[in-house]
């Protein structure tokens, strides 16, 4: 037995005849084309009275695949990629000495890692998904609203990395056929995009379609494939830069230091800090996605070092290549895709050419584990009669990729670029309330059957909403609301102190909203969400899942009706 006495059970399916009892009737077929393609594309597995289907359900034993050694690499293959390859040049841009911009990306990594770790507990227990399990501090009906917005993050995000997975894929056609750097371009000066790119984002999407009908469960094995790939390229154009450069006279990159100094490099650390926290906003509110398919709860843990190691590891990488090309070409290229572009001669176009192809398989994986994935549960949660995690990741793909046209947004839509870079003011709030709402106010104990209730015990009220989370999300994010509006339009004069609580936003989001939602259960609780807790079933014959006094027989059903034992 668990030390919390945790009361678990094993659940029987609901016969198909018992299901039509509570409807009483049948339902009729449809008659209007829209209709009828509705029940055409409608799931098998969709439950109208959970409002659920077999992606949103939890995870089933069979399906329970990943081990602590996937979810490592899963960090790892994350971490590197361009975007990690480049992740202290905005740092050093705005002052800081290479050996601090280091420092700042090591602290921010490991403190989103213990953020992430304890957000990712509920999937590894209950097997469920952030959209289900945030129904427990937003209510089953508010938690739409949370829902949406980060599927509104993870769409957009999508489309702003298929821009850099294009670019990848550019270089890989610059390397092989040098012409075509030349091609003749038929687009017009407004469209905000070239002929070649055009091509390449093409080739690039198409890249991203068959991996997306991957099962999640069986994604580990793409990332287990990219931690092969990427990792010896990072090394190879690292050693390249530094044996090319060694010998070459020419300022040194490392001799560089502070240019700034005083209160301004404080608030330029705390500001790049909560930028290098605010990027992993996404990833504290989805950490469930995939923990959901682990075996032990343990196997989260291994996600405390994978994690800053990698950004880190990844990040020290662009720092020296960066001081290479210093040297090589007369002036920093942060870029390592830039970097690439410049090996000219026939065997440093095969050499880029296999780099590009490496970073190609980095960008389609991030892409998956941070964006598509992400929205996929979160359109599969909206609308589970029709949308799983399938489904949704194209649908994402499409919005993201092609309806948004990222190149317009990255290249004239610098506000909008700049209010969702700062999105994270909210997604912290949301992050903070989860991780009070697990581990300071219910103490881990969920009744996975009500999750899936909409008239259940977290439902609230009558309109779904519980006000304690409303009222903690508001103080999370409207005090930081002035210098955000600040960081997207510089004209507009704000108070410096509201400008430098900004740079806090992350901090202040997620610790300000935690905080008050505690205090509010506290004096004002739910009592009836107060309950044991009751997982869903597991392997018979695990150790770790078998109740004392129940043959290894009955546990491991499917999700169901509760049978207790």
């Amino acid at each position: 037995m668990a030390d919390d006495n945790i009361m678990k059970t094993a659940y029987v399916n609901e016969s198909e005849e018992s299901a039509q009892d509570l409807h009483g009737v049948a339902e009729l077929p449809p008659t209007t084309i829209w209709g009828k393609f509705l029940d055409k594309i409608k799931l098998d597995s969709s439950s109208s009275e959970r409002r659920s289907n077999e992606d949103l359900d939890p995870v089933p034993w069979e399906r329970r695949t990943w081990r602590w050694y996937n979810l490592a690499l899963y960090w790892t293959s994350d971490a590197f990629s361009p975007s990690g390859w480049r992740a202290a040049a905005s740092l050093m841009e705005i002052g800081l000495s290479w050996r601090w911009s280091l420092f700042n990306i090591a602290l921010a990594n490991i403190l989103i890692a213990i953020i992430i770790t304890l957000n990712a507990h509920p999937g590894a227990r209950y097997h469920v998904c952030f959209p289900v399990f945030s129904r427990v501090p937003f209510g089953f009906y508010f938690s739409y609203v949370m829902v949406f917005m980060r599927m509104i993050t993870g769409i957009f995000w999508y489309g702003i990395q298929t821009y850099t997975g294009a670019e990848c894929v550019r270089s890989l056609l610059f390397a092989i056929w040098p012409s075509f750097r030349n091609f003749p371009n038929a687009l017009p000066a407004s469209a905000n995009i070239e002929s070649n790119f055009m091509i390449s984002w093409f080739v690039y999407f198409m890249l991203c379609v068959p991996v997306h009908l991957i099962r999640v469960e069986n994604t580990r094995w793409y990332f287990l494939f990219k931690c092969c790939i990427v990792p010896v390229v990072g090394f190879a154009i690292m050693g390249w830069t530094v044996t090319a450069a060694k010998s070459l006279p020419g300022p040194s990159f490392f001799a560089q230091g502070n240019t700034i100094s005083g209160t301004q490099f404080t608030w330029a650390f705390m500001s790049a800090l909560y930028s290098n926290m605010g990027g992993g906003s996404t990833y504290a509110t989805n950490a469930s996605d995939y923990s959901r398919y682990t075996r032990r709860e343990y196997s989260i843990l291994f996600q405390l070092f994978a994690l800053p190691f990698s950004n880190i590891l990844m990040a020290v990488m662009g720092v020296v290549g960066a001081a290479g090309t210093l040297k090589l070409y007369g002036q920093i290229l942060w870029d390592p895709l830039l970097l690439i572009d410049n090996w000219t001669s026939p065997g440093g176009r095969a050499a880029a050419a296999f780099c590009a192809i490496a970073f190609t398989i980095a960008q389609v994986g991030q892409n998956i584990s941070a964006n598509s994935i992400a929205a996929a549960n979160d359109l599969n949660c909206l609308f589970p009669k029709y949308i799983n995690i399938r489904r949704g990741q194209i649908i994402a793909a499409l919005i993201g990729a092609w309806a948004l046209t990222p190149w317009n947004i990255l290249t004239s839509a610098t506000a909008f670029l700049s209010f969702m870079s700062g999105y994270s003011i909210w997604l912290s709030s949301i992050a903070g309330i989860l991780f009070s709402d697990y581990w300071l106010v219910h103490r881990r104990k969920y009744d996975v059957r009500e999750l899936y209730k909409p008239n259940g015990i977290y439902r609230y009220n009558k309109w779904g909403y519980n006000w304690r989370a409303v009222v903690a999300f508001t103080c999370g994010w409207v005090p930081l609301l002035p210098g955000f509006i600040h960081s997207i339009n510089p004209n507009i004069n704000v108070i410096v102190g509201m400008q430098r609580l900004y740079y806090l936003g992350f901090f202040y989001g997620f610790f300000c909203a935690a905080l008050v939602y505690w205090a509010l259960c506290y004096f004002f609780p739910q009592q009836e969400t107060y309950v044991e807790a009751v997982l869903p079933p597991g392997n018979p014959l695990d150790d770790e899942e078998i109740i004392e006094g129940v043959e290894a027989s009955s546990n491991g059903s499917d999700y169901g009706v509760e049978k207790k034992y």
